[in-house]
């Protein structure tokens, strides 16, 4: 067979060339833009030229502090497509952790959201890397700055060469991109994608039996393209021809359901708070969803009720996903076996909520200290993973040895696996509650709180206990309209019929939001802080 290397250049070269008339729909702060990729591929070609005049060489880390938009995506396949890598930071971070980010990273150059601007001012003076900086904003004139060397993005783009050509002696296992984790115990780990994992990772969610991205499709990426890629979904999309819908900075439910309906949306992507804000909006509102064939939703584990809502009141299709910044990030992916429509409503609802089986082209072990566990659905184990869209280590970081053995990645989450091969999360290991020698997983509780009608979101956290050594707390956020009709008995006489008792929280706290992550998980770290004042304060 021919030696032909996969390369994130030629994804654009394809688009370009085949569907030169497809959109990219992008919403920035000032206004709506909409350019085809005949477009777009020569803004690319033009910014590479500029990248390599700013002194951009191979392996170079171009950075980005930026929302979802169509100057993001230019970014995507400029920087690898010039055999740069991309490094996309996490704009919601603190300062802290952004400084040390661009800083272990090594980034040559940042570009910047205008809104992010004074993020960077603040702390530019410790960048000890960057030799310029990129402000993308419609606007004619750039900000007053501190920042020196500072230019336009657009400006830039109008010197540059609209037939710079895509590098062609890439080799494919050289890096093309670089994210880090969300930092939710320690420093962010920086994880590299290569030009060879992006592209395959980009042919699985091409797959029926995955995402099923196509031409016909109208993408709307709701996860930020500062997480893991935006799970993959740009460059696959660019790619098959796809239509995207990029939403912009700061968001909210209503822009998203707007769009769903202006643009006939036919795929989106993002993790459970996001999809429990846009249920709310959609119930409220009057919108066509009619378009949508598929919502994806992954970062943690959704909620029955949050699926039975999609699909039983709005009639839209809702899939499970599961993936890590360390798998690029597609490894399981919820759909059921042709035999198994023949299951009874509740039976399917009990499969959509697992996180499903693995993608083609990746293997798994679920272990635990005696070895490989059974597939009954019942023993728990650490899910391993390892693949050619996995990574092999961390970026320059001695926590690789913790989490890459034996050519496996430990992910850290604790599943059972079925007969079938379907996984379902049970929990982290580290939130996990051992409670008398037995483990209750927080998960579990958290998705059978959120089935009540009267709860909006729900968390569980583990407190220590002299006897038992540690007792689950469930923390509640009720729906507008419950507050003070829902107490903590009612919300345990719910669960009784569905668990042990020793299952079964010993106290419910209710609270008017609960804290998350940078990319809208629950951050059980600050929560068990919280709920530890709380009982601080009662004495």
């Amino acid at each position: 067979m021919m030696q032909v290397p996969l390369s994130i250049g030629s994804m654009m070269e394809h688009a370009e060339k085949f569907f030169p008339k497809k959109e990219v729909i992008s919403q920035t702060h000032d206004k709506l833009h909409r350019l085809n990729y005949a477009e777009i591929g020569q803004r690319t070609r033009r910014l590479m030229s500029i990248l390599d005049e700013l002194g951009i060489r191979n392996g170079d880390r171009v950075g980005t502090l930026a929302w979802n938009h169509h100057r993001h995506l230019e970014i995507y396949f400029a920087a690898p497509g010039m055999g740069a890598i991309l490094h996309t930071i996490n704009i919601r971070l603190s300062p802290e952790d952004i400084i040390y980010i661009i800083n272990h990273a090594e980034d040559k150059i940042l570009f910047i959201d205008e809104d992010i601007l004074p993020l960077i001012e603040h702390i530019h003076t410790h960048l000890t890397t960057v030799e310029a900086f990129v402000v993308m904003t419609d606007k004619t004139e750039l900000p007053e700055s501190t920042i020196q060397p500072l230019y336009s993005y657009e400006e830039l783009l109008s010197t540059g060469d609209p037939t710079y050509e895509f590098a062609n002696d890439i080799d494919e296992n050289q890096p093309a991109g670089m994210c880090y984790t969300s930092a939710t115990t320690g420093k962010p780990k920086g994880v590299v994608y290569s030009h060879r994992a992006i592209v395959l990772h980009s042919f699985a969610l091409g797959l029926k039996d995955t995402a099923a991205i196509s031409e016909s499709d109208v993408s709307m990426p709701v996860v930020p393209q500062f997480h893991v890629n935006a799970w993959g979904t740009p460059f696959a999309c660019t790619w098959f021809g796809s239509t995207q819908v990029m939403p912009g900075p700061r968001f909210t439910p209503k822009r998203l359901a707007e769009f769903i309906e202006r643009f006939k949306v036919t795929i989106t992507a993002g993790v459970p708070t996001i999809w429990l804000g846009l249920l709310k909006e959609l119930q409220q509102g009057d919108y066509d969803t009619s378009s949508l064939r598929a919502v994806l939703c992954g970062g943690s584990a959704a909620p029955l009720g949050l699926i039975k809502a999609f699909e039983e009141k709005l009639n839209i299709p809702f899939y499970h996903a599961y993936g890590a910044t360390e798998t690029t990030p597609l490894a399981t992916i919820s759909r059921l076996k042709s035999y198994q429509q023949g299951l009874s409503t509740e039976e399917k609802y009990e499969e959509r909520t697992r996180q499903g089986i693995l993608v083609p082209g990746l293997q798994m072990k679920v272990v635990d200290e005696k070895g490989e566990v059974e597939w009954n659905g019942k023993d728990m184990g650490e899910l391993l993973l390892r693949g050619p869209w996995i990574a092999s280590e961390y970026y320059k970081d001695e926590r690789t040895k913790d989490a890459f053995i034996d050519g496996w990645f430990h992910t850290g989450d604790v599943v059972t696996v079925d007969a079938e091969g379907t996984i379902k999360i049970v929990d982290r290991t580290k939130d996990l509650i051992k409670s008398g020698g037995e483990w209750i997983s927080s998960v579990e509780i958290e998705n059978a709180i959120m089935a009540n009608e009267a709860v909006f979101e729900a968390s569980v956290v583990a407190i220590p206990d002299e006897k038992w050594q540690e007792r689950p707390i469930a923390c509640v956020v009720l729906h507008e309209g419950f507050e003070n009709k829902v107490t903590k008995d009612d919300i345990i006489e719910f669960l009784k019929p569905q668990f042990a008792k020793f299952w079964l929280p010993d106290d419910v706290l209710f609270f008017e939001e609960i804290p998350k992550s940078s990319v809208g998980k629950f951050l059980k770290r600050e929560l068990r802080e919280q709920v530890k004042a709380r009982y601080s304060t009662q004495g």
